[in-house]
């Protein structure tokens, strides 16, 4: 029987190192929303144009839409041992739609890993990256420096702060995040499959932590 887990955690946890482990360590296909909406809307299907549609008049993509291109995504021969939900659902309606569909699948959700940090340890992760636009290459002024403060290590080139990276934004991110996602983390706990994990560890630490709650269900 295939497995489904959702991986739930704010921006700067680590989501996607740890998506890259699961993924791997249970042989299931690591579906990513922001993935699967550049997908589609290079392939121009029909839910891509839809979609488009939408973003181009500034609007937000409808749940229906969002939940279409998962329905499609997770139908292929590639899924068929499970997947890691990354990035959906985003609400409380988007976890409803997506345990209906399980349900026609003859399935469900079996584990929803919650990485848990504090709003200034991520704020402190985020707002210190700086990045050399020539080579791409990214450092922290806490845990990566470059040798020289403002210089890239490997061409010599000025480092500069993506507008991502600003503190006022990472804050903007993470308590959006806090607003959008809270709900859903009771919603999932409510059903008694949310396995919170302290994401202040080493990333080994929580890997482990993270695949034997998946182990308990999987």
């Amino acid at each position: 029987m295939a497995t489904y887990i959702v991986l739930l955690g704010p921006p700067g946890a680590g989501k996607g190192t740890q998506a890259q482990i699961i993924a791997k360590e249970f042989g299931l296909m690591h579906v990513s929303s922001g993935d699967l909406f550049r997908e589609n809307l290079k392939n121009q299907t029909e839910l891509g144009k839809l979609a488009k549609g939408f973003m181009d008049r500034g609007e937000l993509v409808p749940d229906d839409v969002t939940i279409a291109m998962v329905k499609d995504r997770i139908s292929r021969l590639d899924c068929e041992k499970g997947v890691l939900l990354d990035g959906f659902p985003r609400t409380p309606a988007q976890a409803e739609a997506l345990g209906e569909m399980l349900k026609g699948l003859g399935s469900k959700v079996d584990c929803v890993p919650y990485i848990s940090v504090p709003a200034e340890v991520l704020i402190e992760r985020l707002s210190g990256r700086w990045t050399c636009p020539a080579c791409g290459r990214v450092y922290h002024e806490k845990f990566n420096p470059p040798t020289q403060a403002g210089v890239c290590d490997a061409d010599g080139g000025a480092l500069i702060q993506r507008d991502d990276d600003k503190s006022e934004t990472v804050e903007r991110r993470i308590r959006v995040y806090g607003e959008q996602t809270a709900p859903l983390i009771a919603y999932y706990r409510n059903l008694g499959v949310l396995a919170e994990v302290d994401g202040t560890q080493s990333i080994e630490e929580v890997g482990k932590l993270m695949l034997a709650a998946i182990r308990k269900v999987a």
